[in-house]
């Protein structure tokens, strides 16, 4: 799997089992993490709640290099 924003969101769904779960732990809407998920388009707030809840196994800097550089 590449690692699109699109994916890195999708792998991050993946660990905690659905959106609601992602969207619970990240303090977003579910609604957002579909979005996100489709779009690809991830704001720098969901980059690092995404990064700290899946304790770096999705980086904020695979999330948005634009901020943080790819890793």
């Amino acid at each position: 799997m590449s690692k699109t924003p699109q994916n890195l969101i999708k792998e991050a769904i993946a660990i905690f089992g659905t959106e609601q779960g992602l969207a619970d732990i990240a303090g977003v809407s579910q609604p957002y993490i579909n979005r996100a998920k489709h779009t690809g388009q991830i704001g720098p707030k969901l980059a690092l709640a995404i990064h700290k809840a899946t304790k770096g196994k999705v980086s904020k800097a695979a999330l948005r290099p634009d901020l943080w550089g790819e890793q």
